[in-house]
Order: structure tokens, then C-alpha cells, then sequence
């Protein structure tokens, strides 16, 4: 039993706001939590160690709900041709992107790709994340996006972090079904997505419907697919082009839809009715020098929780940095201090299904960060500092120091 005291606590359990608590006591039993509150209403536990936190701020573990962490090889090469007037799409379409990154990550080995993955993961946790969605997608076969979901696996096995993995078989169209969009969809669902979820390495299903990726036709058929197994959905959507894929995944219930940049009011408007949870990814919107925010407004009008993740990726988003994404989504979006927090924390919970994650509350998991400042709009504010001091994974003390979880 652990003992955390002279704290200030945002809790993140309420509507809005941090749902601060000052002075505050944390009491953490079997690796949950077991009291969170004023420390004059805590109770006795004289056999528990007690850690000062020295009038730090305690949060829970941030989530990183929508990353591609499982990757080989590099595309600096297409960012210095975006830089010399190339656009994304065009760089796609004469064989870069996704397709580049799906032949380099096809050719490493599963030890190789667990090897650059236990690094990225470790650069996240060390900053104060807990929980990290990862997204294959890279592999395109059956052979490929069964190595690297479960080299995500294998990240839990090897860490102290809870990582939860999502199958993106439907990325892009692999060399193997060229201008046949329609045959791999088909591959995918009578395959690939049957043969992983039955092996237990698919926790969710995502698309990527877009104009250089899946139509609404094609992803619906993925969502048909996932139904049938009760896999929950989520969906690349929006991005580019507006496809009305936020529309079509709300209304199959889906956890979330990422990006929507180019998201209207009627998609908005699902997401709210269905409980969808959108998550905006500063870091890509950044890095591709896109100018169509998403619609932040319509979403805090229409009560859709938001949440912000890092989209760690080689091609739109290589940043492993997620208080960097807090403090891009207040600069670029617009966002509030108390929005940002939440979109690392509730927010990015609900999007991953994860119900005693991302909030300090009773019977929790005691998944926490402790950090050195006292005011949580801190976290916002700064960047290119790493103001953590303590993290915790199911109850267990880790310092960023010294990094004891490290696989090397």
C-alpha cells in the first residue's frame, strides 16, 4: 500500500475541469486506487509507505490514443520533398507514403521492429504516458500485420505500460492487389481480420477512408467485418477530404474518429448522438503544413469529447512527444488548458474503450504521473521541458530519472 501526500490533485473526474483537489491525499492498494481526496478526510493506513510529493501535481498516466509505433526504415526524403513544393497526396501516388514504409517494415524483422518500438515507447513514458494505442497498418498481408501487432504486444510484455492494439490492415492498397481496392477489402475481412482476432492481437478496427485511401463503401464493409467478431471500431476520417466517414462510423458506434479536419456539422452531430470521441492530431496537422483546422467550436457546441494523441508515424507525424501535442492544440486549435489535459487523459480513455483509466478516482488503476509544478495549466504552457517527476504503472513507482523499466 502506497501512501501520496502533500499533492494538489486534477483528478480530470468531473464534466469540464481538472477536477482539482488541493492538499491532497492518494491512497493506492493492490494496484488500484483505493482513496482519492482532501487529506484531512483520509483515513489511517499506518502500514502503507508514504511519498511526499512535495506540493507537486498529481495527474493520471497521460494516454496516447492513436499511434502507428510499430515501424521500420525512414521518409526523411519525402519531407525534404515537401519542402521543395511536393504535396502528400502526389508523393502517394508515385509510390511513397504509406507504401514506402509498408516495404521497409515488410523486410525488417519482428526482433528489429521490437527493437526501434521499445525505444519509442520508452521516449513516450518517459514523459508521463501509460497507456499507448498502437496501429498496424504497415504490413498490408496477413504475414506482416500479424508481426507487428504483436511486436505491440510484446511492448506490454517487455514495459510497464498498457498498450492496446489496433488492427489498420484497410491503410492502403498493398503492391499485391494493384487497382484492385476491392480485393484486398475482401482479403481483409475474410482473412486478415478473422485470422488476427481469433490469434487475440486485435483489440479494435480502423480504415483510413479517404480519397488516396478507402471509400465509405469499402469501410463499412471492414465495419460489417469487425461487428460480426464485436470488435469496437475507429476511423481515420476527414483528413484530406471530407468522405462523411465520421458520419459513417458514428452511426456504427464507433470509440472515435481521428483527424477530421475537413468534418461539417452533420458528422459532428453523429459523433454527439453516438458517444464518438474525436481525436485531433496537432502533430500531423503541423508537420503537413495543413491550414483546415478541425472544428473545435462545432465539437465543444455539440458536446463531443476531444481528445489529442501524437500520430506517431514515419511519414505525417514522426514527433513522440505527446505534452508537445498539448501545447500545439492550444496554439493551432484553439483548445483550453482543461481541454488539452482532458484530451490526454478522459478523453483519451473513452477513445480507447478504457473505463479505469484516465481519471483519479476509487477503483481505478493507480496509473499517475507526478509532476514538478504546481499549476496544471503548467503542462500546456511549456514545452521542450519535462517537468515529470514519478510515474506510476498499476500501483508500481517509476522514476524518469533512472528509468528502471528499460528493456536495453
Amino acid at each position: 500500500m502506497q501512501r501520496i501526500e502533500n499533492i494538489n490533485a486534477a483528478t480530470m473526474n468531473d464534466d469540464q475541469g481538472y477536477g482539482l483537489i488541493h492538499d491532497a491525499t492518494v491512497i493506492i492498494n493492490k494496484g488500484k486506487i483505493e482513496f482519492v481526496g482532501a487529506a484531512f478526510d483520509a483515513p489511517a493506513t499506518p502500514t502503507a509507505e508514504v511519498i511526499d510529493g512535495n506540493g507537486g501535481l498529481l495527474t493520471p498516466g497521460l494516454i496516447d490514443c492513436h499511434t502507428h509505433l510499430v515501424w521500420a526504415g525512414s521518409r526523411a526524403n519525402e519531407f525534404a520533398q515537401r519542402l521543395h513544393g511536393a504535396s502528400y497526396q502526389e508523393i502517394a501516388e508515385q509510390g511513397g507514403g504509406i507504401k514506402s514504409t509498408v516495404k521497409s517494415t515488410r523486410e525488417a524483422s519482428q526482433e528489429e521492429l521490437l527493437k526501434l518500438a521499445l525505444e519509442r515507447a520508452e521516449t513516450l513514458m518517459s514523459q508521463g504516458v501509460t497507456t499507448v494505442e498502437v496501429k498496424s497498418g504497415y504490413g498490408l498481408d496477413l504475414e506482416n500485420e500479424r508481426k507487428q501487432l504483436t511486436v505491440a504486444r510484446q511492448l506490454a510484455e517487455q514495459l510497464p505500460v498498457n498498450i492496446k492494439t489496433t488492427l489498420l490492415a484497410a491503410h492502403a492498397v498493398p503492391p499485391e492487389f494493384k487497382d484492385n481496392a476491392d480485393g484486398y477489402i475482401d482479403e481483409i475481412i475474410q482473412n486478415i481480420l478473422p485470422t488476427l482476432a481469433n490469434e487475440g492481437l486485435v483489440d479494435a478496427v480502423d480504415a483510413f477512408c479517404e480519397s488516396i485511401g478507402f471509400s465509405p463503401a469499402q469501410t463499412e464493409k471492414v465495419f460489417e467485418a469487425a461487428k460480426k467478431l464485436r470488435l469496437p471500431i475507429k476511423l481515420h476520417a476527414e483528413q484530406i477530404t471530407n468522405q462523411q466517414g465520421a458520419k459513417l462510423a458514428a452511426e456504427y458506434q464507433a470509440l472515435s474518429a481521428d483527424h477530421l479536419e475537413q468534418l461539417d456539422e452533420d458528422g459532428v452531430k453523429a459523433m454527439a448522438e453516438n458517444g464518438t470521441v474525436a481525436v485531433l492530431l496537432p502533430g500531423a496537422f503541423y508537420f503537413l503544413r495543413d491550414t483546415q483546422k478541425p472544428p473545435v467550436e462545432l465539437l465543444r457546441r455539440h458536446g463531443v469529447p476531444m481528445a489529442i494523441a501524437t500520430d506517431a508515424n514515419p511519414g505525417s507525424s514522426p514527433i513522440h512527444n505527446l505534452p508537445l501535442m498539448l501545447q500545439m492544440a492550444a496554439t493551432f486549435f484553439h483548445m483550453t488548458p482543461e481541454e488539452c489535459l482532458r484530451g490526454v487523459t478522459v478523453n483519451a480513455a473513452k477513445a480507447l474503450g478504457e473505463q479505469k483509466r484516465g481519471v483519479i478516482a476509487e477503483g481505478c488503476y493507480a496509473d499517475l504521473a507526478l509532476w514538478n509544478c504546481q499549476d496544471a495549466a503548467e503542462l500546456t504552457y511549456q514545452f521542450g521541458v519535462n517537468p515529470l517527476k514519478t510515474l506510476w504503472f498499476n500501483g508500481v513507482a517509476h522514476d524518469r530519472v533512472s528509468k528502471p523499466w528499460s528493456a536495453h
